[in-house]
């Protein structure tokens, strides 16, 4: 919910840096993008055609980045072919910005240096600032506040020795929002409203307007909603008057979520409502699942709180209710209104499952399986509460990683502090021989020797610490990562997805883990699964199988990266009776104290390498690792099922049972096979 909040707090940092000024016009959205590639067949291969493929790359920021990183390139390659500097620069920002919106950060960082780095040598000041702007928005974006302060000041020094005073309002205004999440709220107040002052200087509605809007937001997380209210209404007035939908829908959206905090539950899916319809006019897709997200958040909320009055309203809300006249109706009744919030969250999971937003898959699943709860639906509660769990342990599981690589840093600093040591010790070492050969054996010489053999004790303790730093840091990013990864990590910074295009991937889930955990205690259901888990972490790690992760009470693994292995999928079909075995004799040994497993293998071609940058996790994709979970779906508690292609490859080494042609969700009908266990 409160990620968008923040979208028009830097939404004027990114208007208009190199271009992209089409969206003040009175097209946006698709709109404009329509009309600006109805011009495309009719400019000549020039400058000013570099301009307008720049705007389609500024137009599809939001809308759909992989496109507007295609129009980037195309620009980029004109203006590389027309050996124009200046349009080189602004490519290289609008390619950066939609990497930035697809939360590829250390890509769009890449761009921005090399934009950066033709405006050093042009010397194009207004560049400079923009693109150092933008890099301070990565930094803000990964939370990382002092490094973003940084560049949002060496951006604003620029901007006014310029007498930019556009982008020096912009700025100020992103400087706000990172007091506003440092919580120093005076602070973000103070520069929002120079923001403020200075876009009203300029006559600058469009700047007004969203400084307007960011003062409500300060308020907003102050907790003082009806001052939040009435900024969020003049700045409301002000979009209308513009016609800017962009700024429109997301007032909509904050005004909503100010109204379901105050438990005004109709005013508040109105307006969220009114948003959803505009993002879809628009085609936001992000902006989409928000909105939708948040209805259905709502929707949980009433029947959580049945008793929600309305706040009284103020003299601003109560224009806006006369004006818009609320045409929501919240249907009567617990039913009524959890089937409301099921099919919204729903629409809201899977968009946000498109873009790959966790945070609001996170929202999802945790309001999902509270609606399942409160309409009686235990089983489904248990699902979207263990695929809730899972997302966010894979999130905390990123910031141990962030732990990982700040570890890392400081093992580097202390390989160079021990370094330094080393040679201040050989400089005193040098001296001290020197003074030896000029005085002879004195009690200063015994005292130096004294000296130094504590130096020496001291540089030894230096170096064994360092050693135990850097072994405890390599093991930790070793459980994380494969070997090859971390160490490309280590050696470079960063690494790089890679096709693999032949492996073999294997899903299990355990079949009666639902009916498992109403019989016994938590602690007793948590203790097994780990219990098996790590079972099945010493039968992947025994045949050479990374494992990726663990989905609730799924185990995902694959064999053949990152180093190809010719025997994948015999060595993962092994691997699966082996656990299958483990899994019988858990039984004959607990019975309904543990769990019955189906697996799933399947063969072929997969990406791999980190999601994300400041918070990454190894992890796979692919039509594969689909169609590896639909055998597992098709599979029987205590079988094997393997597809078509797996059985090619394992055939001559194991007996399979055909099983016919079986229909698979979103697949068809499939070819599959049981392995026998006695193989």
């Amino acid at each position: 919910m409160k990620s968008f909040l923040k979208f028009l707090l830097f939404f004027s940092a990114f208007m208009g840096l190199y271009g992209g000024n089409f969206l003040h016009a009175q097209k946006q959205g698709q709109a404009a993008i329509d009309s600006l590639l109805k011009e495309l067949p009719k400019q000549k291969e020039d400058t000013s055609y570099v301009k307008l493929l720049i705007n389609l790359s500024s137009g599809y920021w939001r809308i759909n980045p992989n496109e507007g990183i295609k129009y980037g390139q195309q620009g980029l390659e004109l203006a590389i072919k027309l050996h124009w500097e200046k349009g080189m620069a602004i490519c290289y920002n609008e390619i950066g910005v939609n990497f930035l919106y697809k939360s590829d950060y250390q890509t769009a960082l890449d761009y921005y240096l090399k934009s950066l780095k033709i405006s050093e040598r042009t010397g194009d000041k207004k560049s400079i600032a923009g693109v150092t702007c933008n890099i301070g928005i990565i930094h803000d974006r990964l939370s990382d506040y002092p490094k973003a302060l940084e560049y949002y000041f060496r951006a604003l020094k620029i901007d006014e020795e310029i007498g930019n005073k556009r982008f020096t309002a912009n700025v100020t205004g992103n400087i706000g929002t990172i007091y506003r999440s440092l919580k120093d709220y005076p602070k973000a107040l103070e520069y929002t409203l120079r923001q403020l002052k200075i876009n009203e200087e300029m006559g600058d509605k469009m700047g007004v307007s969203n400084a307007i809007n960011n003062i409500g937001v300060v308020y907003y997380y102050q907790g003082d909603y009806p001052k939040a209210l009435e900024y969020y209404f003049r700045a409301l007035k002000m979009y209308e008057e513009m016609g800017i939908k962009y700024g429109i829908s997301n007032v909509y959206e904050s005004i909503g979520n100010v109204y379901t905090v105050q438990k005004n539950f109709t005013m508040a899916i109105e307006y969220m409502m009114n948003a959803l319809r505009m993002q879809e006019e628009i085609g936001d897709r992000a902006g989409m699942a928000s909105d939708l997200t948040n209805i259905g958040i709502a929707y949980v909320k009433i029947v959580n709180d049945t008793a929600a009055k309305p706040a009284r309203m103020t003299g601003d809300q109560e224009f806006a209710v006369n004006k818009y006249k609320p045409t929501t109706v919240i249907p009567a009744g617990r039913s009524a209104q959890l089937r409301h919030a099921i099919d919204y969250l729903q629409r809201g999971l899977e968009i946000s499952k498109e873009i790959r937003s966790p945070n609001l898959m996170q929202d999802c699943y945790e309001y999902l399986a509270q609606a399942y709860k409160l309409s009686g639906d235990f089983k489904k509660a248990l699902e979207f509460a263990d695929n809730y769990q899972a997302i966010k342990d894979s999130i905390f599981s990123k910031d141990n990683n962030e732990q990982i690589v700040k570890l890392s840093m400081k093992n580097e600093y202390d390989r160079q502090h021990l370094a330094d040591s080393l040679k201040t010790a050989e400089r005193e070492k040098i001296a001290y021989i020197k003074l030896q050969r000029q005085r002879g054996f004195t009690v200063m010489g015994i005292v130096g020797i004294l000296l130094l053999g504590g130096f020496s004790f001291f540089i030894s303790k230096e170096r064994r610490r360092s050693e135990q730093e850097r072994k405890k840091s390599d093991e930790l990013l070793l459980n994380i990562l494969p070997g090859e990864i971390a160490n490309e990590l280590k050696a470079n910074g960063i690494t790089k997805a890679r096709h693999y295009e032949n492996v073999t991937v294997l899903f299990t889930d355990f079949v009666n883990f639902t009916s498992a955990g109403e019989r016994m205690s938590p602690q007793a259901l948590i203790d097994e699964l780990h219990y098996c888990f790590r079972a099945f972490d010493e039968i992947t790690g025994r045949h050479n199988i990374e494992k990726i992760k663990t989905i609730g009470d799924a185990y995902l693994a694959v064999a053949g990266l990152p180093a190809a292995d010719i025997g994948h999928a015999e060595k993962t079909v092994r691997a699966a009776i082996e656990m299958n075995e483990f899994m019988q004799d858990r039984i004959a040994k607990l019975g309904d104290r543990t769990f019955g497993v189906r697996i799933g293998v399947h063969s072929g071609s997969v990406v791999a390498g980190i999601v994300g940058v400041k918070k990454f996790a190894y992890d796979i994709w692919g039509d594969t690792v689909n169609t590896a979970a639909r055998m597992e779906q098709n599979s029987e508690a205590g079988k094997i099922n393997i597809s078509q292609s797996t059985y090619q490859l394992v055939k001559d080494k194991f007996a399979c049972e055909y099983r016919g042609e079986i229909e698979a969700k979103n697949k068809g009908r499939m070819k599959m096979y049981f392995v026998s266990t006695n193989s």
